[in-house]
């Protein structure tokens, strides 16, 4: 590649990791990539007709455009599944339960990714089947990455209508909320026969280089297997699970 193209590329780079640290104008951005003025201008220009950048028509500053947030996201979500199964493999192995890796979807969550033990009686398979937020240990530890205002939101249900679940589930929104305040504090949520009876499930968030929640990392099991006594230890383990999780997305495992 010839010498001028390269530093067009290297240019181009260094306007981006520029822009990540959030919105400038041209000469700010110049003066943070010690380079001339015109071909900054030149550089943002393309980067913004081909979606990398966005301009503000008001404050005429350039910010990180859809097509650049896109491509990260997409890098992200390949890096979870990537990262995520020797993980969850160990989680099994030293749990000796069904191990699993959930996200958000909508106003639910879906269970991407599942590390299965050789005993024949397992709780259900969730792979691809969406559950619950707010009876699920899995779905409220997503909710740890919201405002209270946005899980309301994502939790909301018409007027006089009751939140799905048995008794020992919060079975409206303030109940709720009072639930995450408690789980978000300590770092990890259970979920004692919430969603049915028989069945106890414990979470723990996974975050990425922005520190946001991306997923969760949860066991599930009968409760005869995983009597009161034993869930410190799952919790243990399951957090720890989701440290390492993070911290292989983030560089730092």
């Amino acid at each position: 590649m010839p010498s001028e193209s390269l530093s067009s590329v290297h240019r181009a780079l260094d306007v981006l990791r520029a822009l990540g640290q959030g919105p400038m104008g041209v000469q700010e951005v110049a003066d943070a990539v010690g380079r001339e003025k015109t071909q900054v201008s030149r550089t943002l220009k393309v980067l913004a007709q081909e979606g990398f950048l966005e301009r503000d028509p008001r404050s005429l500053r350039y910010r990180i455009g859809w097509q650049l947030l896109a491509l990260a996201s997409s890098a992200g979500e390949d890096r979870l599944h990537r990262e995520a199964p020797p993980v969850l493999r160990e989680l099994v192995h030293q749990v000796g339960e069904p191990a699993y890796l959930t996200v958000l979807s909508g106003h639910g969550v879906v269970t991407v990714l599942t590390e299965r033990t050789s005993r024949t009686l397992q709780a259900h398979e969730w792979v691809g089947r969406t559950s619950p937020l707010h009876c699920t240990s899995a779905g409220r530890a997503l909710l740890f990455g919201l405002t209270e205002e946005q899980a309301a939101t994502l939790l909301a249900t018409p007027e006089g209508v009751r939140l799905p679940g048995t008794e020992a589930a919060p079975r409206d929104v303030p109940a709720v909320l009072e639930r995450l305040r408690t789980e978000r504090a300590r770092g990890y949520a259970v979920a004692a026969e919430e969603m049915e009876p028989g069945l106890i499930a414990v979470a723990a968030p996974v975050h990425d280089h922005r520190g946001e929640v991306v997923a969760a990392v949860n066991v599930s099991a009968p409760v005869f297997r995983l009597p009161p006594d034993a869930v410190p230890q799952v919790v243990e383990s399951v957090v720890s699970a989701a440290h390492g999780l993070s911290a292989r997305l983030t560089g730092a495992g």
